[in-house]
């Protein structure tokens, strides 16, 4: 007896729109907004298949947070050894505020969702101390390329710190700022900006040589600029 093995990519291929359409509904209205009825009737199909590939809402919402786990921790891998340049600040700048953007639904209902999901909880605690250990590599490999001075271990873990409060907590700021102007609109540009923020915190421990480089490249994440320059490119 012959197996029709196109099955097995119909299943992936459901599975696959469930979570691509989930993300896009929690990005546009919430995760507390969108039910799995919701995300049935956008897809076009039945309840009872969406359930037939996720029990629930909560393990749409784990099985997204394992993808945008998985893609910050590729963003921040490890330097090894190799001093970075400049430019590798940029670019694990930009890589990490690109996938906040991508899940940000994630960082805006976290509180909600870290109470609703132990799972979750406990997946989210490890995903923050791995890339608090990879911030502080950077910036360890940051002083290996002359770009900041180099400091302790303990200072480079607050460092490190400041540095994922500012990353994960930019777009509640943003949201909650601007809170008169609801409904507020938030844009990539936007979202960037604390790119700015982020070189400011950095900027007391650059070296004389690369003060000017660093507060060029901060100056292109200021707020407003930045925003101005993203909707002239369009």
């Amino acid at each position: 007896m012959s197996v029709d093995f196109s099955i097995f990519g119909d299943f992936m291929k459901t599975r696959d729109r469930i979570l691509q359409t989930s993300l896009q509904l929690f990005n546009q209205s919430g995760e507390r907004a969108i039910s799995t009825n919701h995300i049935a009737a956008e897809l076009a199909i039945s309840p009872g298949n969406l359930y037939y590939h996720f029990r629930n809402k909560a393990d749409i919402v784990y099985e997204l947070f394992l993808a945008y786990q998985q893609q910050v921790d590729y963003y921040l891998a490890a330097p090894g050894s190799q001093p970075l340049v400049l430019a590798d600040l940029a670019w694990y700048l930009e890589a990490v505020f690109d996938g906040l953007w991508q899940y940000r639904f994630f960082h805006r209902d976290l509180e909600s969702l870290l109470d609703a999901d132990p799972r979750l909880r406990a997946g989210y605690g490890d995903f923050t101390g791995r890339c608090l250990s990879a911030i502080n590599g950077i910036f360890n490999q940051l002083a290996s390329g002359g770009i900041i001075t180099p400091r302790s271990e303990p200072l480079r873990s607050a460092m490190a710190l400041n540095v994922w409060l500012v990353i994960t907590n930019w777009m509640a700021y943003l949201k909650t700022a601007h809170a008169t102007e609801e409904p507020a609109v938030l844009s990539l540009a936007e979202l960037k900006q604390g790119i700015y923020q982020v070189l400011t915190l950095e900027l007391p421990h650059v070296t004389p040589e690369y003060r000017e480089p660093v507060l060029a490249l901060r100056e292109t994440y200021r707020p407003g600029t930045f925003c101005q320059a993203a909707h002239q490119s369009k």
